[in-house]
């Protein structure tokens, strides 16, 4: 039987939905590092004032997504090996530090959520779905971080999580990529059930660089073409 495809997010005001919508052109490369965001032609484009369009990017400045310059206007900030490195070094300070006070407290209701939303993203891809699948990712990761019971830690990962997801569009994907990532996530998930801190952060640990290297390998002159 074919699975249903999961239900379209809903978004509360016209800001919500410009920032998402521009989020996504973000992430999948549609608006490239270095494009300009012109609010007029962006408004055009997506059937709104220029208000909830100017929010979106104020919200997109905020999580590093997005440079303005005052007078200037606003642009898409560019990737780089060195921001990239940048993000692999603060996601494995903040990450890993959130999986294991995550595996110390974890409870049942915190793995089914896990659960859940590792479910969507296998259904998210199986469909086709690239951004289901990719907001599911997302969920998944922060279902168990929350299990750390540390508000300022997760605000602390939320930009670094979402400049990382650029570089995690830019990587490459081999055939059995896929496969070796749903077992990533599974030991990791595992690792908290089983409340093993050191288990916990060592396989996230290799899935962080793991993601790592793809993004470096597809970023790398002369590399891109090299079997994963």
């Amino acid at each position: 039987m074919t699975p249903a495809r999961p239900a379209p997010p809903v978004h509360a005001t016209l800001a919500d939905a410009a920032t998402a919508r521009l989020h996504e052109a973000i992430l999948v490369g549609e608006l490239a590092g270095g494009a300009a965001l012109r609010l007029t032609d962006l408004a055009t484009s997506m059937g709104m004032s220029m208000m909830p369009v100017r929010e979106a990017i104020r919200r997109l400045e905020a999580l590093g997504l997005v440079e303005v310059i005052p007078h200037r206007g606003a642009w898409v900030r560019e990737l780089s090996i060195e921001d990239a490195h940048d993000t692999h070094d603060m996601r494995m300070l903040l990450e890993v530090t959130a999986i294991e006070r995550a595996a110390a407290r974890f409870t049942d209701q915190d793995a089914e959520r896990a659960r859940a939303f590792l479910q969507r993203n296998i259904q998210a891809l199986e469909l086709g779905d690239q951004a289901a699948a990719r907001q599911a990712h997302t969920d998944y990761h922060f279902a168990m971080y929350a299990a750390a019971r540390s508000r300022w830690l997760l605000r602390a990962l939320e930009p670094v999580w979402q400049n990382g997801e650029r570089y995690r569009f830019a990587g490459t994907r081999s055939p059995g990529a896929r496969a070796q990532i749903m077992r990533e996530h599974e030991a990791i998930l595992a690792a908290c059930v089983a409340h093993d801190p050191a288990a916990a952060a060592t396989a996230l640990r290799g899935h962080i660089d793991n993601a790592h290297a793809r993004v470096i390998e597809k970023m790398t002159p002369g590399d891109g073409d090299r079997p994963a």
